[in-house]
């Protein structure tokens, strides 16, 4: 009977990931840039209506993204979102990573299913919401100083 369960569950797990790119499958498996930055420069939380949450950190030099990171406690397409958006978003400046689009997301990922659209979404609104953080304590600096 085991065995049963086993191989149901392995060919319910095969028909779930055939939906999904080998990219997504990849960047789900073996997520890039995962974890935290100690005194980032930006950080974001933010939870979608799914109730998954992203949050990321990131490090500025010269007016680029020079180390990002995330974190999430989210579904295998949240984290393959969250692992793409801090790629296509590392070494970029400031006004080029706030153009990065869900589109964006979804089109490295070569797609996703309608139900996890909603990830790519969240990714880049976490990435907009750490470069807003970090220009807001520019500003706080600023005036500061």
């Amino acid at each position: 009977m085991s065995f049963d369960l086993d191989r149901l569950a392995e060919e319910l797990q095969k028909k779930i990931w055939s939906q999904f790119s080998d990219v997504v499958i990849d960047h789900a498996n073996n997520p890039r840039n995962i974890g935290s930055i100690e005194e980032a420069d930006g950080y974001a939380s933010v939870t979608g209506l799914c109730g998954d949450t992203i949050q990321i950190w990131l490090k500025v030099k010269d007016g680029r993204i020079s180390q990002i990171t995330f974190w999430t406690d989210g579904c295998g397409t949240t984290i393959a979102a969250g692992s793409m958006v801090t790629e296509l978003a590392k070494g970029k400046t400031l006004p080029e990573a706030l153009q990065i689009t869900p589109r964006d997301v979804l089109d490295a990922l070569g797609g996703l299913p309608e139900e996890s659209v909603h990830c790519a979404f969240l990714a880049a609104n976490a990435l907009h919401e750490a470069i807003k953080d970090y220009q807001k304590s520019q500003v706080r600096d600023s005036v500061q100083d």
